[in-house]
């Protein structure tokens, strides 16, 4: 007789073999008389272990539940108790299989070929079910490994993303801040014509020009707050990137190529230009004139 096929979800119980009434019990391993019934040949999910019973005139027969589930709890406070009911699990399919073995054993002696044929049907479908489960555990492994390359992956790109949200962020506000900076430095160059033109000649004006300095001040020390910087001139090489030269003049002073004089300021914000400055350029010292020694000296 072909044994009932089990559920993905069966735990391998220790069969029991008890001496019954003709009447065949469900879940437990039961003797009956070979005239009364015939075995069935299943799975329970709960079988207590015990002996077999020794006697030629009773057939053995095993029956096993066929529509037997392992309820697993999904709640992550339950996990030691499912891994310690997984435990207890594994140690019952040792035991069934060592039970199943020594019916088998004892099938044989007593020359029982249907109850041997059972066993044998059993052991088979136990066989099928461990290669179904290790398949599919290797399924799952490599899904699991799948899983986290694709993790990795996900937080690196994560990480990118967020490092290159951070700098555009930075890249706007800097440039906002460019805007609204570079819009008031006229203001500065008008500040710096006045302090230029102004005569103090009564107390009043010094009073004026007092106020105005006070003003000045705090308008360049809220400028340095935002790392606003003046760009250097006078005394320094000539740089394209921040100069701007409107005239070039030989100077005995200064040699070539160095600025000797500044008409506008330039301004940097951070590392970034906001304006450069304007200025003059040495052209280094001019050549002295000589006399031409073929031109004779005027004589008196």
């Amino acid at each position: 007789m072909a044994a009932l096929p089990l559920s993905n979800q069966y735990s391998l119980p220790t069969p029991r073999l008890l001496l019954k009434s003709p009447q065949f019990a469900t879940q437990n391993l039961s003797f009956q008389s070979p005239n009364a019934y015939k075995p069935i040949l299943g799975f329970s999910r709960s079988l207590p272990t015990s002996s077999p019973a020794k006697s030629s005139n009773w057939r053995h027969s095993i029956k096993f539940s066929k529509d037997t589930t392992v309820e697993t709890s999904e709640e992550e406070a339950q996990l030691d108790d499912f891994e310690e009911s997984e435990s207890e699990t594994k140690q019952e399919s040792i035991l069934t299989i060592k039970s199943l073995l020594q019916l088998y054993k004892q099938a044989v002696l007593n020359k029982d070929d249907t109850t041997a044929s059972e066993v044998e049907a059993a052991l088979s479908h136990i066989e099928n079910e461990k290669n179904t489960l290790f398949g599919q555990v290797t399924a799952l492994s490599e899904e699991a490994k799948s899983g986290k390359e694709r993790y990795i992956r996900l937080q690196a790109d994560f990480d990118n993303f967020r490092k290159r949200s951070e700098k555009e962020r930075l890249t706007v506000r800097s440039n906002a801040q460019g805007e609204v900076i570079e819009s008031l430095l006229p203001m500065v160059d008008n500040f710096e014509r006045a302090k230029l033109q102004l005569k103090l000649e009564t107390e009043q004006e010094k009073k004026i020009d007092s106020s105005y300095q006070g003003i000045y001040k705090q308008f360049v020390e809220i400028m340095r707050s935002l790392h606003v910087a003046v760009v250097p001139t006078v005394g320094k090489p000539f740089d394209p990137s921040v100069h701007e030269a409107i005239a070039r003049e030989e100077s005995k002073e200064f040699n070539e190529g160095i600025v000797i004089e500044e008409f506008r300021r330039g301004f940097l914000l951070g590392e970034r230009l906001l304006r450069p400055a304007m200025v003059k350029v040495s052209a280094g010292p001019g050549q002295s004139k000589s006399v031409d020694p073929a031109t004779p000296a005027s004589t008196e």
